[in-house]
């Protein structure tokens, strides 16, 4: 029985340890301190300046689908809309999509993109120097196959 709970353990183990948990874990981490941040610039720049216009919180932007639309919370009468909140959510996405765009998914194409042009030019010239050495190779085998005839020829 202690068997058994051992090799269950050790399997949670090998499955812990294995990188792409670990990487998944990282990026949750760093998600969760992402979305701090995009929150905070919603709340600090986009939603100021949607106030320039109106009201500072998006989440108070509603429409009445089937009036009296009247009080709030549980004592609210009407049938509402509530596209603010909608609108806030699309912008903290956005704003997500693009700061992950632009700072993590464009740089790290660019970068792997250069990775692969050294690659293939190191392999390049790998191949010319392959090239040359069997262009050599060739000369030096018709060189001596021009000796070998040229002596037959004068004995």
């Amino acid at each position: 029985m202690s068997e058994k709970k051992e090799s269950v353990w050790q399997g949670f183990k090998a499955f812990l340890m294995r990188g792409n948990v670990v990487d998944l874990a990282v990026a949750v981490v760093i998600g969760a301190a992402f979305t701090n941040i995009v929150n905070a610039v919603v709340r600090g720049v986009i939603n100021p300046l949607v106030g320039a216009f109106g009201t500072k919180n998006l989440d108070s932007y509603t429409s009445c689908l089937k009036g009296p639309c009247e009080g709030t919370g549980d004592s609210a009468t009407g049938v509402r809309i509530l596209w603010g909140s909608v609108l806030g959510a699309t912008l903290q996405f956005l704003i997500t999509a693009a700061v992950v765009y632009f700072l993590m998914v464009l740089p790290m194409s660019k970068y792997l993109a250069r990775v692969a042009d050294r690659r293939k030019a190191k392999e390049g010239a790998k191949e010319l120097v392959e090239v040359t050495e069997l262009e050599v190779l060739k000369e030096i085998r018709d060189e001596l196959v021009a000796q070998r005839q040229a002596g037959r020829g004068e004995a």
